[in-house]
């Protein structure tokens, strides 16, 4: 049987409220009957997707990132609206970004990218059958869209081109699917 590791909210305080995230602050009671508190970010969620060409390449994108003031190599993902169905989130974001639509869709897995400080939770779809079309990126967005094989990709996360971890994540669990493991 294992211990009871539960920590207990006592008191919970938001100290920041952005347009995306909130910053919380919360007393708990620990397992041992101590106080002490835990600061975390509250996060609406996102979906990536591995979208895969009928020839087996995947689409990628390039972005600048903001808080690391440098271009990335990622995934299509974006973040979940307010009862949106993760779904329909991975449909959009794969559009808006992209361009392409997917007639197939399979979930891969969900993914915890900050657990320490983060109640973020990253939903994984690989969609297949892509049909291009043209993007409609949020105003503030933008990207360049590119394709690589597999294995492309993989020599890119190796030389540490690709470290975007949603990305990385993802394409272990592409490659472990499309290879027919899982």
């Amino acid at each position: 049987m294992s211990a009871d590791l539960t920590e207990t909210e006592i008191a919970a305080e938001t100290v920041f409220q952005g347009r995306l995230l909130q910053v919380r602050r919360d007393r708990v009671q620990l397992p041992d009957g101590s106080v002490t508190s835990r600061e975390y970010i509250v996060h609406p969620g996102a979906v990536l997707v591995v979208p895969v060409l009928d020839d087996g390449r995947l689409v990628f994108e390039r972005q600048f990132r903001y808080p690391l003031r440098r271009v990335f190599i990622e995934l299509p993902a974006g973040k979940i609206d307010p009862h949106e169905a993760i779904l329909l989130t991975g449909q959009r974001e794969l559009l808006e970004e992209t361009g392409y639509t997917a007639r197939e869709w399979r979930y891969l897995c969900a993914l915890h990218p900050c657990i320490g400080y983060s109640d973020e939770i990253i939903h994984v779809f690989l969609a297949k059958g892509l049909v291009a079309g043209a993007p409609d990126r949020d105003q503030d967005e933008s990207l360049e869209v590119f394709t690589l094989s597999l294995e492309e990709a993989m020599q890119a996360m190796r030389r540490g081109e690709i470290t975007d971890g949603k990305t990385m994540v993802a394409l272990f669990w592409a490659e472990k699917h499309l290879a027919g493991h899982w």
